[in-house]
């Protein structure tokens, strides 16, 4: 099975790596400014189906835990990246820091390029001050983030062949805490013990790949590392397997958020399905070890007077859509790899979610939705200003993607916003599917992007 081949840029702070990710990508993925050190952690985007590439953050002195936190996820990019991307700012000379940089990607074995980014400034010195750094020239580019200069030559050394993707096969990864329960139900649902099962948490590191046919479609299932907050990860082999977890959410087309029913309130489980989201996937939430509820006593966290009746497993999912109330769309399953319970029952779900996905709403009938909503709650602006959503068209599936044109949208509220996929979601509800938002203004106003 073919996968993503992984492409990392790393260098010093204010080299322009963020820059020149979103020079790449196309689009403002990485928040760029002048301050040194403004990107804290990796960041990935898949660029036309073909690679991942990773912005790091700016190699300097830790001074802190957290800043050696930080520089261990750049130890950690090169250690998962098929090819590595050195970057300078070619208006200084290079120092020490550099040549360490350099010298501990070359160590590494992988493709490395030497990126000497500004070269549009004038101060931009000659390519024979930076071969001592040991790169080939004919793996020295220079580049200007600002202008675009030199990417076309770039891109050529780049990975272009996209990676096939199965229309007829369906993806799902599991993700979630370590000790979560994903090795168990990946052998419950491939029913073969292909994942090492242990108390001990992070038994597994790499990603364990099954692939099954239900009612006669291929569904393959990605049983990945636990994710634990980048502060308590360990270093080396866990936090490769953190970046190879992450990569494996933007290959999926559904992911199942693995809740541990013991302790269903993790912040870490919420920023995991943040990600999902932010990826455009799929989600189904899956609350393992539910065998554990039935026998335990029901725990009234919000003071309910009438708890007669009632389960532990009605509280826990009382709590769940409080503390994810802004996945109402996302489907809650409880089960259990010990007894079997509701395994199948999740390729059910998925099938229907894939099918969300799918969705195709003609234009007509966006229209008219996105005119009951403006007869039914006006957008508030400015002043002398108003929004003036005109028309609303889809563009895209996988998940669906909506384009609104009108006036001044940059004013809209993200309340209104909110509103507008809701009245959506009541005639097309797009089960466990994230729907993107694009905002086209007739005005001179910047295009702008967003997703709920």
């Amino acid at each position: 099975m073919k996968r993503l081949p992984i492409v990392a840029l790393i260098g010093q702070t204010n080299a322009g790596k963020s820059s020149i990710l979103n020079r790449i990508a196309h689009k403002n993925i990485a928040i760029v400014a002048r301050e040194e050190g403004t990107t804290r952690d990796n960041v990935m985007a898949t660029i036309d189906d073909a690679f991942i590439l990773i912005d790091t953050a700016g190699l300097k002195n830790p001074t802190d835990d957290f800043e050696a936190s930080i520089q261990e996820q750049i130890e950690d990019a090169i250690d998962s990246a098929d090819i590595i991307l050195v970057t300078l700012d070619s208006s200084k000379y290079f120092d020490q820091k550099d040549a360490k940089i350099a010298k501990n990607a070359l160590k590494s074995g992988k493709d490395v390029y030497l990126i000497l980014n500004k070269c549009d400034l004038s101060e931009s010195l000659p390519i024979t001050e930076f071969r001592a750094l040991g790169i080939a020239p004919e793996k020295t580019f220079y580049v200007s983030a600002t202008t675009g200069e030199g990417f076309k030559k770039l891109k050529e050394f780049l990975p272009k062949e996209k990676i096939a993707q199965e229309s007829e096969k369906l993806k799902i990864a599991l993700i979630g805490r370590p000790n979560v329960g994903k090795s168990s139900l990946f052998n419950t649902l491939g029913k073969k013990q292909q994942a090492i099962v242990s108390s001990k948490q992070g038994t597994t590191r790499d990603i364990n790949r099954v692939s099954i046919k239900y009612k006669g479609r291929e569904i393959e299932i990605l049983d990945t590392a636990g994710l634990r907050k980048p502060g308590k990860r360990e270093v080396g082999i866990e936090k490769f397997s953190a970046i190879r977890t992450l990569a494996a959410i933007e290959e999926s087309d559904i992911c199942c958020l693995l809740i541990d029913s013991t302790e269903p309130h993790a912040k870490l489980d919420q920023s995991l399905a943040g990600q999902i989201v932010d990826s455009g996937k799929g989600i189904i939430m899956v609350v393992t070890k539910s065998d554990l509820l039935e026998n335990a006593e029901p725990t009234n966290y919000f003071g309910e007077e009438n708890i007669k009746n009632r389960t532990a497993a009605d509280f826990l999912l009382d709590d769940l859509e409080r503390d994810y109330d802004f996945l109402p769309y996302a489907p809650v399953i409880l089960t259990s790899s010990k007894t079997g319970k509701n395994a199948t029952q999740i390729f059910e779900l998925a099938l229907e979610v894939d099918e969300a996905r799918h969705t195709e709403i003609p234009t007509s009938e966006l229209n008219k939705i996105l005119n009951e909503a403006v007869l039914e709650h006006i957008p508030a602006g400015l002043k002398n200003t108003r929004p003036k959503p005109k028309y609303l068209v889809q563009t895209d599936t996988c998940p669906p993607w909506f384009v609104l044109h009108g006036h001044a949208l940059g004013l809209l509220h993200w309340s209104w916003k909110r509103f507008l996929e809701r009245k959506i979601r009541e005639k097309y509800p797009m089960m466990g599917t994230p729907i993107m938002f694009s905002y086209r203004s007739d005005d001179n106003e910047r295009g702008q992007k967003g997703n709920r």
